[in-house]
């Protein structure tokens, strides 16, 4: 197949790219295609812009482009930045998706848990219909629906609402290692945050799941099927770095540091990945302490 792909040197992409590459012909797009090459390999096909695509030859559209939501606190200047990076790009997809005679078969689109905002202890589905209106909920709202405006007999869309996502190198557990390998790692605030991850691993081979199963569209959970507290996750990576994790961040000093972003880290969701499970997705990674131990 003919794969065209946003985002592909981000932190999901770099792991993605050589599975793409064994079988199929691979496209991105990329401010600087060179640099995009020497990461991602000679084999890809890179560009500088969408119209240099002909979307009447592409099977499958994975997008991922997007500012990352935690380098810079949330200004206004900011945010809108967060949401150009991602509305415009996806919106310019779905317009040349509309004009194809012969359009691609499969557009997986990016999205996040922030769809549901803030959740309490409730363990969230993808059908849940009462999300807490903040900012991370409109981002992703509006970012599905500029997705779905692909959608037709021709074409399906995969909304993958992304958890967090554990990776050897970069991601969020690169933020945290420094701390807990310092000793001063801990929970943040009362703890009982939900924090909804998944594996690099489980990442990849369920976005290339989704390929595969065209029976599949809609919003889907890429999480692991057991989110854990924010408590229970500092335990599980202070015992993979044989570290305590006691220290507590008191929620006033990071919403100090970090601003109304502090949000995303003090409060949170117990997400479940219901549809991948239904469809009989396999995850490699189902317990916290596994995933961890296999990372650091």
């Amino acid at each position: 197949m003919h794969i065209f792909f946003t985002g592909a040197t981000g932190l999901i992409g770099r792991h993605l790219c050589p599975f793409l590459l064994h079988h199929h012909d691979v496209t991105v797009l990329s401010r600087n295609p060179t640099k995009a090459k020497v990461l991602l390999g000679h084999q890809v096909n890179a560009i500088d812009s969408l119209e240099d695509v002909d979307f009447n030859t592409v099977d499958v559209v994975i997008n991922l482009a997007g500012e990352p939501i935690v380098n810079k606190r949330w200004s206004d200047k900011q945010k809108a930045v967060i949401r150009d990076s991602r509305i415009i790009v996806t919106q310019a997809i779905s317009d040349a998706i509309k004009q194809c005679h012969t359009p691609p078969h499969t557009f997986i689109s990016g999205s996040a848990i922030g769809y549901y905002g803030r959740q309490g202890d409730s363990l969230v589905y993808e059908n849940n219909t009462e999300p807490h209106d903040e900012f991370s909920h409109q981002l992703c709202k509006d970012w599905e629906q500029a997705a779905l405006q692909a959608e037709s007999d021709d074409t399906r869309v995969c909304l993958l609402r992304t958890g967090i996502v554990l990776a050897k190198k970069g991601g969020a557990l690169g933020k945290m290692l420094p701390a807990f390998k310092l000793c001063v790692g801990g929970p943040i605030g009362h703890g009982e945050q939900g924090m909804s991850w998944i594996h690099i691993d489980d990442m990849v081979q369920l976005i290339l799941f989704l390929i595969r199963n065209k029976e599949i569209s809609g919003a889907i959970n890429a999480t692991a099927p057991e989110p854990v507290s924010n408590k229970q996750f500092s335990k599980s990576l202070g015992k993979a770095l044989s570290r305590p994790a006691f220290m507590p961040m008191p929620a006033g000093v990071l919403n100090i540091l970090m601003g109304e972003m502090s949000d995303l880290l003090t409060t949170g969701q117990y997400v479940v990945p219901k549809k991948a499970l239904d469809h009989n997705y396999r995850f490699h990674f189902t317990k916290i302490d596994a995933a961890l131990n296999s990372l650091v």
